[in-house]
């Protein structure tokens, strides 16, 4: 198993810099993100989808690469590469746009939003900064899931771990690593027989992106 790192994010990872990382958020309170309560027999099984949407709605607002994910039962994996220079390219148009994709307000114009959000240039620097942090993307990743099993579960609390491990690929050895490492992970925990059933991965996504290909 690959050790993740604990230590400071500010550490870890420097505000603004580039790099590829696994990431893993866990559940808390016994609580299921997928699977199925074997006490209660109720099933989650149709949250693997809701966290699988929500991984490929952000890899098109962040400037990140996804290279791996895997949804387990009570914790989810994502193998993320942090592109900073290309966010550095996007217009303030586009930083508004894709900000306000993340945070939709239904009680404002878009169109007038989005100009008055992109003549702000001290407010187009952050966010061109949070469009490229790692941090910020794990926070939009999984409060969203957490709000809305909260919601189906009719309880409060926290859903999540507070803070979600992570550990820093520094070579493409170790990317390839982590990646077989986590789209191998529910045939190690023995949800699925091979990687071409373990749906809700990575490697399940690819292997249908190929026979589409090769149709």
């Amino acid at each position: 198993m690959l050790p993740l790192m604990t230590y400071a994010r500010s550490i870890l990872i420097p505000c603004g810099s580039p790099g590829t990382f696994h990431c893993v958020s866990r559940c808390v309170r016994r609580a299921f993100l997928c699977g199925e309560d074997r006490l209660t027999g109720h099933s989650f099984e149709h949250r693997r989808q809701w966290v699988e949407d929500r991984i490929h709605e952000l890899a098109e607002i962040f400037g990140v690469a996804i290279w791996g994910y895997a949804v387990m039962s009570n914790h989810l994996h994502v193998v993320v590469q942090t592109v900073p220079e290309a966010v550095a390219r996007w217009s303030a148009e586009e930083v508004a746009q894709r900000w306000m994709r993340l945070f939709p307000r239904r009680d404002q114009d878009g169109q007038v939003r989005a100009e008055v959000l992109a003549g702000n240039a001290p407010r187009i620097k952050e966010l061109r900064e949070r469009l490229a942090n790692l941090s910020w993307f794990m926070r939009c990743l999984v409060e969203p899931i957490a709000r809305a099993a909260n919601k189906e579960d009719i309880c409060r609390g926290r859903f999540w771990e507070g803070r979600f491990k992570c550990q820093s690929l520094l070579d493409d050895n170790a990317v390839l690593a982590a990646m077989a490492y986590v789209d191998l992970n529910p045939v190690r925990a023995k949800i699925c027989d091979t990687v071409e059933t373990s749906k809700h991965t990575s490697a399940h996504e690819r292997l249908i992106e190929i026979e589409q290909d090769s149709a």
